[in-house]
């Protein structure tokens, strides 16, 4: 595994405001510093666990971090934290972005699908480098799927940019072909380039190799469908969107192959998927979606809020039965008031007003932090965590993070 390190960039803004904003908007506990607890696959370091520990089966502290920690995030097989001095450590897979406190982005790793957004055939980035196009905006939230990314600025605008294909970043700026495979692979921000790539990036590689005509937005460009509506929240899947308006619709675009777009058009563009709560935060990984809502309302301090759930069940990561590709309810969060939800590759985990942790879906690798690889077709309490106040959850794709205040 790669040794946890501190950045050069300046990021801490967007995860710490952001989280802030959201959760006290939503009724939810205010985060507090704390620890940084992981478990799932270790295989690539994401866990944080020295080598040899390639599975984390119970929640375990990330060692090395500082004990100020203000946010999480997770990625593919990558992980993120930040401290309330401002400094962003990184850990796992070295394929990363962050924000900075005034609010431009910055990233790094490699990416053939213009997911870097720093311009035409450049793939890699070895340290952390401005995404220029952004320097008129101030970015509070940036999301990243396999190959595209969105950006939300302060004042609900919405940008996309990297691979477009399906409507994943909806209508928007100008679309070009990708360089043949000979120059794409070959154009770096710098002179650095990995010794050997993941299998993962060989099969991106190949992709590359089969398709030199992909659509790619090079540079982030305005989301045309919500140019007039003021967007909360955002989340990319692995080949799908979803776009929360502050108005309580959400739009989804993309691949709709396991029903992840919610909706019944099959439309390649941003269109609103079939929810009747009032949703506040959303979430999208490879092949399911999640959304918490209000679903009931009893004066300001008594509002029930719940998961809805729809797409990919392979392993249960719906965490009910029924119909996949329609919105649901994840009854066995009922009367437990759900803050958020994050889906991982096929696992998922909701954190509650009580900062309690709760994770269904497939627990291979020990990925739901229950202790076994057990699968769980329904919400589960992590009770291990008994007795601790959990601030944040964040799914990476097989792995889970966890803030616990001090």
């Amino acid at each position: 595994m790669r040794p946890l390190r501190r950045t050069a960039a300046s990021a801490s803004g967007f995860l710490r405001r952001r989280l802030l904003s959201e959760l006290a908007g939503n009724g939810a506990p205010l985060p507090r510093v704390g620890a940084v607890y992981a478990f799932g696959d270790n295989s690539h370091g994401a866990a944080g666990q020295p080598a040899p520990a390639a599975d984390v089966y119970v929640p375990t502290p990330v060692p090395s971090l500082p004990t100020s920690v203000a946010a999480v995030a997770a990625g593919h097989y990558n992980s993120l934290a930040v401290s309330a001095e401002g400094e962003v450590w990184a850990w796992g897979r070295n394929d990363e972005a962050a924000i900075g406190c005034d609010g431009s982005l910055w990233v790094w790793g490699r990416s053939k699908r213009g997911q870097l957004g720093l311009g035409k055939d450049i793939v890699e980035a070895a340290v952390p480098s401005r995404v220029e196009a952004l320097a008129n905006y101030d970015i509070v939230k940036v999301s990243f799927g396999w190959g595209h990314a969105m950006a939300l600025t302060k004042d609900g605008g919405l940008l996309g940019w990297g691979y477009s294909e399906n409507g994943r970043l909806g209508e928007i700026g100008h679309i070009t072909q990708a360089s043949s495979a000979k120059e794409l692979l070959g154009k770096t921000v710098d002179k650095y380039s990995s010794s050997m790539l993941e299998a993962v990036e060989k099969m991106v590689e190949e992709k590359i190799r089969s398709e030199d005509n992909m659509p790619i937005i090079w540079e982030p460009s305005l989301v045309h469908e919500v140019c007039h509506v003021e967007v909360s929240d955002v989340s990319c899947g692995l080949d799908h969107s979803l776009v929360l308006c502050s108005d309580g619709i959400v739009l989804s675009g993309g691949d709709n192959t396991y029903g992840q777009l919610g909706r019944k058009s099959a439309w390649s563009k941003f269109l609103p998927v079939d929810i009747s709560h009032s949703p506040f935060s959303v979430s999208a990984s490879v092949g399911h979606s999640l959304a918490t809502c209000i679903i009931s309302t009893e004066g300001d301090d008594h509002a029930e809020t719940g998961v809805l759930s729809w797409g990919w069940n392979c392993s249960s990561q719906l965490g009910r039965p029924g119909k996949e590709d329609v919105p649901a309810l994840v009854d066995g969060l009922n009367g437990e008031r759900p803050v958020s939800a994050s889906a991982g590759r096929v696992h998922s985990v909701a954190l509650t007003s009580k900062g309690e942790v709760w994770a269904w879906g497939s627990g291979r690798n020990g990925r739901l932090g229950l202790g076994s690889s057990m699968d769980e077709p329904e919400p589960f309490l992590i009770d291990t965590l008994e007795g601790a106040e959990v601030s944040q959850v964040a799914a990476g794709m097989d792995h889970t993070l966890l803030l616990v205040a001090e």
